[in-house]
């Protein structure tokens, strides 16, 4: 055994853990914990400017790549309750990170001291756990419980605040014998595998819809393999985007009210049969229930037990990590292809083809203002398909997942159920610092990018290059189409006539000039058939200069998106595409498919 301090016990169990990035802000009450950081020197860690960013920095890193666990640091008080909404962003679509506060001494917590506040009620409701440590020999098991919690069951969000005497006093540790906690994960069994086996290979139009836990269990391969044997087609959800590519003949298209494809909506429309693997049945993926479900049977596969009938009962549920389902699944598949029992599904999926190639929204306009379609046209034709992109929420979020393409996992990172504005930017830092040699593009509408704008100097300051898209059309565009349900534009304008910047008058902010005072590099455009060669000078400069890069597009103020409140009744808004000139990114031509095959 050996005396340290808390702390030191602390930062030896991240490093043993395998959580070594940390963002966060130094201050008083955590300062202990830092001069342990320093001491011991296997945390890496980047300033951030806002607490909040840190926290959306840290579920950035996680969401980058598996096995990853962001560790997020602040001081007392306003740290935080700053965080609050990073953990209710990491919880909602069940991501761990690490909140590490400090706090007020332990005989002062009722005292009303500087700065104190009872945190761990504040974060309990959108966190897996939140605990003050109120005695030092504590602090070793707190972290190993934090780790264990984290990663079992439905991952999600830790918090762990530290009296700053609770952090100082010294305790007997042992690192060496360290050991991680038992990871706690359900898995499906053969009887349940056998049965859900049985009902899938029932149905005439059979569909997989393919959620975030897919994403999490990092199980994207068994899907994909699922899919081709039974060649039954996949939609994936907005977070399991990615978990089979864009172009796979058997991607059937997204699911929902705004972030979906008239393709994927018409084909569930169409089928009877649903496997639904580690999905949520999220309310802009169903629209209304009945629409839904009408004639259709339900599978449900997911980790946590009361996700099980949450939002409507299936016929069917199994309480199971996505990628153990899936491998029980392939065993009873390949047992059935074996015997012959295996249906084929041809047809079906060539029909869901059919629908892919033809029901398609219009992507090429060459109109001045630029419209938004016309910029996610030129990001496809850019980035190509290594591209990771960062997002949050909004009308350039809604048609970017309409409209950009998606082709391997965590390649589409968005806060998906929580949404919070400015999370774009600290989000995209952080998945840029775990993967430093990738292209990392953020998508911001102009009010989600200025929400956090100040941590551009971040990037700039730690050398953490990425390519941030900005669509600007002065407005909350989202917002402002919601208010057309009450015949009104009220308080959705941005713009104003800036008396330091003529050029932008009609549109506000100067963005560029703001980018570049936080030591960026910035690109403006107002012509669409400059979009892709801003897009190539914007990558030529990230790497040249290490920094992050704006391209900012100016848009017409104006645009309706598609979307409705069913998925039968999706408002279209602007016109469709006639043929692929229309839109020449899209997925258009399809193989044909065999069943337990590959395409011919």
């Amino acid at each position: 055994m050996t005396r340290m301090r808390a702390v030191d016990a602390a930062v030896l169990i991240l490093e043993k853990e395998g959580a070594t990035q940390a963002f966060g802000l130094p201050g008083a009450a955590i300062n202990p914990f830092y001069s342990a950081m320093r001491a011991h020197g296997g945390i890496k860690h980047i300033l951030a400017r806002h607490v909040e960013a840190a926290s959306h920095m840290a579920e950035g890193f996680t969401r980058a790549a598996p096995g990853n666990i962001g560790i997020c640091i602040g001081t007392s008080g306003p740290a935080g309750t700053d965080m609050i909404t990073g953990l209710y962003s990491a919880s909602a679509d069940s991501i761990p990170i690490l909140c590490i506060t400090g706090q007020a001494p332990v005989s002062k917590l009722h005292k009303e001291d500087f700065q104190a506040v009872d945190i761990a009620s504040i974060a309990a409701p959108v966190s897996k756990w939140a605990v003050t440590v109120l005695e030092p020999a504590q602090v070793p098991g707190s972290f190993q419980k934090a780790f264990q919690l984290m990663r079992s069951g439905r991952p999600g969000p830790v918090l762990i605040d530290l009296p700053i005497d609770v952090q100082l006093a010294e305790i007997e540790f042992d690192i060496e014998t360290y050991t991680p906690l038992e990871v706690q994960r359900p898995a499906a069994t053969r009887a349940q595998a056998e049965k859900a086996i049985a009902m899938l290979n029932a149905a005439e139009r059979p569909l997989i819809v393919a959620g975030g836990g897919i994403v999490n269990a990092d199980a994207a391969d068994l899907l994909v393999e699922f899919a081709e044997l039974t060649g039954i087609p996949v939609v994936p959800t907005l977070m399991g985007w990615g978990t089979i590519a864009d172009d796979h003949p058997l991607h059937a298209g997204m699911v929902g009210l705004q972030t979906s494809h008239r393709y994927g909506n018409a084909t569930m429309l169409e089928a009877d049969f649903v496997l639904g693997i580690g999905n949520r049945w999220a309310n802009r993926h169903t629209g209304g229930i009945e629409t839904y479900t009408r004639d259709r049977t339900f599978v449900h596969v997911d980790i946590e037990p009361t996700q099980i009938g949450r939002v409507f009962a299936p016929d069917y549920g199994i309480v199971s990590d996505a990628g153990a389902a899936l491998a029980e699944f392939l065993d009873v598949a390949h047992e059935l292809k074996l015997t012959g029992q295996l249906r084929e599904r041809g047809d079906w999926a060539a029909t869901c083809r059919e629908r892919k190639r033809t029901l398609l929204r219009k992507t090429h306009f060459d109109t001045v203002p630029i419209k938004p379609q016309r910029v996610y046209e030129e990001m496809n034709a850019a980035f190509g398909p290594d591209v990771r992109y960062v997002t949050t929420i909004g009308l350039s979020q809604i048609q970017a997942a309409q409209m950009l393409h998606v082709y391997k996992p965590r390649h589409w990172i968005n806060a998906g159920q929580a949404g919070p504005l400015g999370w774009t930017l600290p989000a995209a830092i952080g998945v840029a610092t775990a993967l430093p040699d990738e292209t990392v593009v953020a998508l911001s509408g102009d009010y989600d990018f200025q929400f956090l704008i100040e941590e551009l100097a971040v990037g700039a300051q730690f050398n953490i290059p990425y390519v941030h898209v900005v669509v600007n059309n002065s407005y909350l565009g989202l917002i402002r189409q919601a208010q057309r349900a009450f015949d009104m534009d009220y308080y959705v304008q941005l713009s104003f006539e800036n008396i330091n910047s003529p050029e932008v008058n009609g549109y506000g902010v100067d963005h560029l000039k703001v980018a570049e005072g936080l030591g960026c590099k910035a690109i403006r455009v107002t012509e669409p058939d400059r979009i892709g060669s801003a897009m190539a000078e914007a990558k030529r400069l990230m790497a040249e200069h290490r920094v992050p890069v704006l391209v900012e597009v100016i848009l017409e103020r104006v645009t309706n998106v598609s979307m409705g409140l069913e998925i039968d009744s999706i408002n279209e808004f602007e016109e469709l595409a006639d043929s692929f000139e229309d839109a020449p990114t899209a997925i258009a031509a399809q193989p044909e498919y065999e069943a337990a095959g590959s395409p011919s």
